[in-house]
């Protein structure tokens, strides 16, 4: 593997993380206490992230995106990590990958207006009865007619309050559940029998909902479809490999990051007992540990972005990356709060908003003891393959 950056990375990185410094991250206290970003404001930046090219990066240049790998997207998202998930997702657009498996007039309907930022998209798979085992959901669909009809439950569906249209997680064949019976229906936001049930209210996470969906004999025309009939589960699970690396791995870097630099900053002008507490062994410790995690990590990440990029599946290894990143950034989130204090328990620092926005990374897309679960199965029966 070369470790070696391309200059045109260089750029782009740099430009990133100097957009999110300068335009993005003062918005965050306002988003913040108000839960929800200032709409002007919002515009204002976004058109500028737009204008700049650094919307939807994500996607190929086929579909209107920035044709960014999965590695060199990774180091995107380093510096799209140093601020809120609120901000990266208003700002600079979240924009799955699987949309480029739309086909025919799907494409022109759905997934050209999503990259451009005319349409928000939400994905729905999480049920209250299905969170980790995503082939356990109980939403269905069966043919009547021309028409799908669908029933169900969603919960915890980011965006699921303001998209345009749901990309939904449903059982088409039961019989052939474990094998080809799972399908990705589209539900646009004004079809009957498509309610938001609440917004479910969150310890972190602020800025933008989190909803319940019910679906309640939804009709839906039979064409509707993500992908072909039957293959929602191998289209989902295609791609969120990149989407746990970029949006969990390397994010939690990007932020973890941040939070180092706040310690290191603070542990060499703070000063207590006459001298700064940076001289101290523990608050040393504190900064070296989260130092060598925040590096660790980095490599991880890249390497296994890297062996994505080449055609392999490294699927150990995002299981790996998910775990070590999610619980590494809690770590270093609270020992920054520890360097910092009582300052750093207070809400006039950031500190406490990633401490809480860290939380949920060691949950969402898979537990990290679910993943500690598929680790160990593949290691007993093939033994560490690196």
């Amino acid at each position: 593997m070369d470790f070696t950056i391309s200059d045109e990375m260089k750029m782009i990185t740099d430009a990133v993380g100097r957009f999110v410094r300068e335009k993005v991250q003062p918005l965050e206290q306002e988003t913040e206490e108000a839960a929800q970003i200032p709409p002007e404001k919002l515009a204002k930046v976004r058109a500028e992230a737009q204008e700049l090219g650094l919307f939807a990066m994500n996607m190929s240049e086929e579909v209107g995106g920035a044709g960014l790998g999965v590695m060199d997207m990774c180091l995107v998202e380093e510096q799209l990590g140093q601020t809120s998930d609120a901000l990266i997702r208003r700002i600079f657009g979240q924009v799955y990958p699987m949309l480029e498996a739309f086909e025919g007039e799907l494409r022109d309907k759905y997934l050209y207006p999503t990259v451009k930022g005319d349409k928000i998209c939400a994905m729905a798979i999480t049920e209250p009865g299905a969170g980790s085992d995503a082939a356990a959901i109980k939403t269905n669909a069966y043919l009547d007619g021309d028409e799908w009809v669908l029933n169900g439950t969603k919960h915890f569906i980011s965006d699921g309050d303001i998209a345009d249209y749901i990309i939904v997680m449903a059982v088409t064949d039961a019989e052939k559940r474990a094998r080809g019976g799972i399908s990705l229906l589209i539900v646009d936001k004004d079809t009957p029998g498509f309610t938001v049930a609440r917004n479910q209210k969150m310890m972190g996470h602020r800025g933008y909902g989190h909803a319940e969906l019910n679906f309640d004999d939804v009709r839906i025309p039979k064409g509707n479809v993500l992908g072909e009939v039957g293959n929602g589960f191998k289209v989902m699970m295609a791609n969120v490999g990149g989407i746990r690396l970029g949006h969990i791995g390397a994010r939690a870097v990007g932020m973890a990051s941040r939070v180092l630099e706040m310690m290191r900053e603070h542990a060499a002008t703070r000063q207590q007992f006459g001298q700064p507490i940076g001289d101290f062994q523990m608050v040393q410790q504190m900064i070296a540990d989260s130092a060598m995690e925040i590096f660790a990590t980095r490599m991880m990440v890249l390497n296994t972005a890297w062996e994505v990029d080449q055609g392999l599946d490294p699927r150990d290894k995002v299981s790996m990356v998910k775990v070590q990143a999610s619980e590494m950034l809690g770590r270093v989130a609270d020992r920054g709060i520890q360097v910092f204090g009582g300052y750093g328990f207070t809400k006039e620092l950031p500190l406490e908003r990633i401490y809480r926005d860290a939380r949920v990374t060691r949950i969402y897309d898979g537990t990290s003891e679910v993943h500690r679960m598929l680790i160990a199965r593949s290691v007993i029966k093939r033994g560490l393959t690196l």
